[in-house]
């Protein structure tokens, strides 16, 4: 009598098998990776409300740490001719002197052209209404009398509101010079003794935990002071370009123009051509359409220019964010803090993500794959 072996059994094809609290493996690791991103979630909210509760020290920090990465290399450089003190105080004057410099410029250029710039833009607002009235658009003359009757009404009406702006936007000023003069006094010491204060800082914590922060710490400030330099280099190249296309052309106020748009670059993707938008309008009641359509267009050569010249030769190293991942960063910084949580939200995402990119581990290597059999042996590795 012949025994048959036994027939091999086929692996149930069921439902993925459960857990003890019926949750399967793929729900498990979702609801762990979920309440990890949840208490991310909750600190960063924290930590976004302290700083927002002390706004001034933390504008006033932020402004140090730039104010350091840009004036270090001159303050090092001095450094190795004349005592480190000495050098942070011929960086500091400098970072002090120019500016001043270029605001007392800026000042004298428009007091001395007040009276025949209030007559260009007069001229221009009489020419800009003659066009209105013309074709195609053959606006009412009188809807132009009826606005500026509605602006005298309104600014009558409205006065003690009007002050009470005034009264705040001067209380806005004080705010402004004490965050200043803080940020001028911590730039003093990052200057001079940045680098023993982190060490003292980092040796603070266990080995493990200060050896991480060491290597966070130091790749932000890497990425930071990189971006830093280079957004003052791409400013400063539009700024030079738009001063020279606005002279050339003979728009009135061109250096207060030029210096609102080295200001401006430092919003990305909306900053330049705001300012541009800005010159345009200036260019339109001065010198006329065909001007500020000059000026229209150059909003797209310095576009094309800082964004496939500049940019790729300044900016790649510091900051290596996808276009989208900026456009969405300056838009959440400008809805949760306005204009300067839209300066801000780039260098903060860049720093992140090289924070980040410093602290991950290393991802395995796949195996190499073992050569065939035939080749192997010194044969063909096909017939």
């Amino acid at each position: 009598m012949r025994v048959r072996p036994p027939r091999p059994r086929r692996p149930a094809t069921g439902p993925a098998p459960t857990t003890a609290n019926g949750a399967g493996p793929a729900l498990r690791r979702l609801s762990d990776y979920a309440w990890r991103l949840l208490v991310v979630a909750v600190a960063g909210y924290l930590v976004l409300t302290v700083l927002g509760r002390f706004h001034l020290i933390t504008l006033a920090a932020f402004l140090a740490l730039v104010i350091t990465s840009v004036i270090r290399p001159v303050v090092d450089l001095a450094a190795r001719a004349v005592p480190r003190p000495l050098a942070v105080l011929i960086g500091l004057a400098v970072a002090i002197l120019v500016p001043a410099g270029l605001l007392t410029l800026i000042g004298e250029s428009v007091a001395d052209d007040v009276d025949r710039l209030t007559r260009e833009f007069q001229g221009g607002l009489d020419r800009l209404e003659r066009v209105l009235q013309g074709p195609p658009l053959h606006l009412d003359p009188t809807v132009f009398d009826d606005l500026q009757h509605k602006i005298s009404d309104f600014a009558a009406k409205h006065r003690s509101t009007l002050i009470s702006t005034a009264v705040s936007g001067a209380h806005r000023v004080v705010e402004v010079a004490t965050g200043a003069a803080l940020a001028l006094f911590m730039s003093v010491f990052f200057l001079h003794s940045g680098e023993r204060m982190w060490r003292w800082t980092a040796s603070q914590l266990p080995p493990a935990a200060a050896d991480h922060l060491d290597r966070g710490g130091r790749a932000a400030w890497r990425t930071f002071a990189g971006y830093t330099r280079g957004i003052f280099i791409v400013a400063a190249s539009n700024a030079v370009m738009v001063g020279i296309a606005l002279f050339l052309l003979g728009v009135p106020l061109a250096l207060p123009l030029t210096v609102l748009e080295f200001l401006a670059s430092f919003v990305p993707l909306v900053g330049s051509p705001v300012a541009m938008l800005v010159a345009s309008l200036v260019a339109l009641a001065a010198r006329g359409p065909v001007t500020a359509i000059v000026v229209l267009l150059l909003i797209v050569v310095i576009g094309q220019i800082e964004g496939h010249l500049l940019h790729p030769l300044v900016m790649s190293r510091a900051v290596s964010l996808h276009p989208v991942v900026v456009a969405v960063a300056v838009l959440a910084g400008s809805i949760a803090a306005g204009v300067i949580g839209a300066v801000v939200a780039v260098p903060a995402a860049s720093v992140a993500w090289s924070v980040y990119a410093e602290l991950r581990p290393p991802r395995p290597t796949p195996p190499p794959t073992p050569p065939p059999a035939q080749a192997r042996a010194g044969g063909p590795a096909h017939p």
